[in-house]
């Protein structure tokens, strides 16, 4: 079970090194090569080109004292640039020291020859994708992006569902432009998540808190976009849910890959304590992905996976904004950046 999000992992401070667990971020560096087509380019240069600018990202990621993502597939939105991505996110994993947490999101977008044609498209998720994830063993969950104009909460039920049937968790992207019924069915369903949630009203707050469904709070895409509607991270906390804080870095509405510059924007646009974000980004993002009896906090047991930053004080790190990169990062007891 998650533990509230006020608990605060063990911090050590000893002279001007604050060392505290590693947060965690959701989605993998993809950049350029992500946000283009399968059938805008030859396969087989988009899938060199893909892999190689995920390896030059993760010295990136470690150096920001990341160490566990979850990475989403989504920007292929076909069969074989989805298995494509979801491959490198598992080749990633055998061969560098982050951790990566594989999540299906073939339902990110209809693409262009399905404009009109929605439900076809579903059924191509749900038939002819899903099934291959599940056989080749490349995802831990299934997520969809549930919106009126994307995915509405039939298409959303009916992929998830599917989903649950062949033994994925679910995660869900839920009221990210409007409140629509994507956190309620993300209660519903029982799933693991809820991401964005910058319209849920009070009423899916609840619900999802009845649920035991977890917020994926993502302030960083909200800037990037030129947003000011933060979710309601206060109204959640007092509901009792464990809140989690990720960048959503991603080519299209995120390109932000620093996890302190993500509980800044907590502190000052949404309201949380620095103790708040620090638990948020850490032992709450670990028990999201299954992963909490690992990581997420310096315990007896647990993988020493942990940063040293350069500060007088834990609150230092998202205090300045911009400039609290780690000193160093440590994955499973040996320094990695």
């Amino acid at each position: 079970m998650p533990i509230p999000t006020w608990s605060l992992p063990v911090i050590a401070l000893t002279n001007l090194r604050c060392v505290a667990p590693v947060p965690l971020i959701r989605r993998l560096p993809n950049k350029a090569e992500a946000s283009v087509r399968l059938s805008d380019v030859p396969g087989r240069n988009r899938n060199r080109s893909f892999d190689g600018r995920t390896k030059a990202c993760i010295p990136g990621s470690l150096r920001g004292g990341t160490t566990t993502i979850e990475a989403k597939s989504g920007y292929g939105l076909s069969v074989e640039a989805e298995i494509k991505i979801l491959r490198v996110v598992q080749q990633t994993g055998k061969t560098s020291p982050l951790r990566c947490v594989p999540t299906f999101l073939g339902a990110h977008e209809v693409p262009d020859e399905f404009v009109g044609r929605t439900p076809a498209y579903v059924d191509l998720v749900v038939e002819e994708m899903l099934p291959l994830v599940v056989l080749e063993k490349l995802a831990s969950f299934c997520d969809v992006f549930c919106e009126p104009h994307i995915f509405d909460e039939a298409s959303a039920a009916r992929i998830l569902e599917a989903a649950r049937r062949l033994g994925l968790g679910l995660r869900i992207h839920a009221d990210q432009f409007s409140c629509s019924g994507g956190a309620l069915l993300a209660a519903a369903l029982g799933a693991a998540t809820a991401d964005h949630l910058e319209h849920t009203d009070a009423a899916s707050i609840a619900a999802l808190a009845a649920a035991g469904v977890q917020p994926v709070l993502l302030p960083g895409s909200v800037y990037s976009i030129g947003s000011k509607h933060y979710p309601s991270a206060r109204a959640m906390i007092d509901a009792g849910l464990a809140v989690v804080l990720a960048t959503d870095f991603n080519p299209g509405s995120s390109p932000i890959a620093s996890m302190p510059v993500v509980l800044s924007l907590a502190c000052t646009q949404m309201k949380m304590t620095p103790a708040e974000t620090i638990a948020a980004a850490t032992i709450n993002a670990a028990w999201s992905l299954n992963l909490g009896h690992v990581v997420g906090s310096l315990e007896p047991g647990k993988s020493a996976d942990f940063v040293v930053h350069e500060a007088n004080d834990y609150r230092e790190i998202p205090y300045f904004l911009g400039t609290q990169r780690p000193a160093m990062v440590f994955a499973q007891g040996e320094r990695v950046a």
